[in-house]
């Protein structure tokens, strides 16, 4: 059973102000160029911000997910449930008092927290969040229609409570733009397919019409943001045109949130019916987060709801990221800890690598560097990346689809699971590299591995489409996989997969299709030329260890 959300009351105090402490110094507070600014907030106006409070035993929570996540360790797929990591991660009774006593000291006492107690939700007038966070200043922008609230300037908070809190959620972090999934279509050829489908993915990875799910107690999720939703009815007609020979369910079992009733998303759309076809027949979850609350951040609504839920799927795809620059880190390392929290508890969690290459930051007058992508750069997550076939019309082998995202991360250095494999491929392809001023040698490198990303069918609003593109696509076609994988451990009373990683790299490509050729976007100056990295026998930063040969990954992930 679902976790309540849990209230609380405060009692009265609080001292002497002196204002000084800046959560989040390096936060980006300027205003993307597509949002537009429309006035200053009603002070009266009701906003709705998050709390992140200070947890304990983060290195412990670190150490516990690197034993239950490494399979030649004796606590290999030992998960916590939700109570222990609670019981593990709680902020202190000194937190809570501080933060609590704070809150009240401004008549804020609306105010819910979760099942791990780390985070409070709280609302208040826009007044008075001014107050408590002095130097925030509350607008209202749009964008497309879409209206949020967010602060111009950066946030400060009381130095009593300072060491308290990791971030205030609400404030600042607009919702990236979402990818353009479409391409040109391509001049019409003879050949064997024209565009990819549900049974194009089975004959690529040798899937077979038995491989679906049948444990009971088997599930996968994918998460939505920013007002993009599936249709139940484009579910059932992609199902009926494309569901092949194969098992499979043509409806949700379960909507975590509110769909929306307007029309259907293509990024939605993509996501569900792709995991629902490649993890054929296991139960599927939708946790959509349309931020409708205009002071809410939708991707840390659903970090939330991960720490107020006992029961969740055990495979989550997520096809939404943000450049790291624009990012605080303070927000990444907390978000971290989530991610985290979900792996020592079993579940994986797979998101996109991104749609931009090695991405281009500009960082002055000819001066430039590839653009890491969060949370794709997490070193807690399974990051995809995506290929195209090597003739686009027959099912041939795969090669970088260059607009595949990865490379290295500025923020998080390099986990000890994969210094092998990246020094490999820097060995192997030193004379090829970008400069490495362009880059950051020694941080988390990213994807771990890849699936075709390039020209697939989609149906949305009855309609089918051809010529959708983006690692959104490649994302839910593994996790549909990973969670097949599943099945098979939870009918032999195996733990399921967690977090994939430490596993992933100790296979060094065994049970992959190695991608050998082709680059992925980077700047377009004259030191790179538009090229970001190259892909190169074994690992490599454009599809990591490769894309899925099912049955071999299969019998290489149900050893225990």
């Amino acid at each position: 059973m679902d976790a309540l959300w849990l209230t609380f009351s405060i009692p009265l105090l609080f001292s002497s102000l002196v204002w000084s402490g800046y959560l989040e110094y390096d936060q980006d507070v300027l205003i993307p160029e597509d949002w537009t600014r429309v006035g200053r907030v009603d002070p009266a106006e009701e906003l709705e911000l998050t709390f992140a409070l200070k947890q304990q035993n983060v290195n412990l929570l670190e150490e516990t997910l690197r034993w239950v996540s490494d399979p030649d360790s004796a606590q290999y797929g030992k998960y916590l449930t939700l109570e222990e990591v609670a019981s593990l991660v709680r902020p202190s009774e000194l937190t809570h008092k501080v933060v609590r006593h704070w809150l009240h000291s401004h008549g804020i006492t609306n105010c819910l927290t979760v099942r791990t107690e780390d985070f409070l939700q709280c609302t208040m007038t826009a007044e008075v969040a001014e107050k408590l966070l002095p130097g925030s200043r509350f607008n209202r922008y749009i964008r497309d229609g879409q209206s949020l609230v967010r602060s111009s300037a950066p946030y400060s908070v009381h130095d009593d409570v300072h060491q308290h809190l990791d971030f205030v959620g609400g404030l600042h972090r607009f919702p990236p733009k979402g990818q353009d999934l479409r391409k040109e279509q391509k001049s019409s050829k003879e050949g064997i397919h024209l565009g990819v489908t549900p049974v194009i993915l089975r004959t690529r990875y040798n899937l077979t019409a038995a491989d679906v799910g049948t444990a009971q107690n088997n599930s996968q999720a994918v998460a939505q943001f920013l007002e993009q939703y599936y249709h139940p009815a484009d579910l059932a007609e992609f199902m009926s045109l494309f569901g092949g020979s194969f098992q499979h369910l043509s409806q949700v079992d379960r909507v975590v949130g509110t769909q929306g009733g307007g029309k259907a998303g293509i990024e939605a759309s993509l996501d569900i019916e792709y995991i629902m076809s490649t993890g054929a027949n296991v139960s599927t979850w939708v946790f959509t987060n349309p931020g409708r609350h205009e002071s809410q951040e939708p991707f840390l609504q659903w970090m939330l709801l991960l720490s107020n839920m006992s029961d969740l799927p055990w495979v989550h795809t997520i096809s939404y990221g943000d450049d790291e620059d624009s990012l605080s880190t303070a927000y990444m390392m907390r978000i971290n800890t989530e991610f985290m929290k979900a792996g020592i508890r079993g579940i994986s969690l797979l998101f996109a690598s991104g749609d931009s290459g090695a991405g281009c930051r500009h960082l002055g007058k000819e001066q430039n560097s590839f653009r890491p992508s969060f949370p794709a750069s997490s070193p807690y997550v399974t990051t995809v990346g995506g290929t195209s076939f090597k003739n686009p019309y027959k099912v041939t082998y795969e090669v970088t689809d260059y607009i595949s995202g990865g490379g290295f991360s500025n923020v998080f250095k390099m986990p000890d699971y994969q210094v092998s494999a990246v020094e490999g491929y820097l060995k192997t392809v030193a004379a090829k590299l970008p400069p490495q001023s362009y880059y950051n040698v020694s941080g988390r490198a990213y994807p771990d591995m890849a699936a075709l990303s390039d020209n697939y069918w989609v149906v949305i609003n009855r309609v089918p489409v051809p010529w959708v593109s983006g690692t959104s696509a490649s994302t839910p076609v593994v996790g549909g996989m990973l969670s097949l994988v599943n099945d098979h451990r939870l009918l032999k009373g195996l733990p399921t997969l967690g977090f994939l990683n430490p596993r992933l790299y100790k296979l060094k490509g065994q049970a992959l299709f190695d991608v050998t050729e082709g680059c992925h976007l980077g700047c377009l100056d004259e030191q790179v030329q538009g090229q970001g990295f190259c892909a190169a026998p074994s690992w490599d930063p454009v599809t990591g260890w490769g894309t899925p040969n099912y049955p071999a990954l299969l019998a290489a992930l149900l050893s225990e």
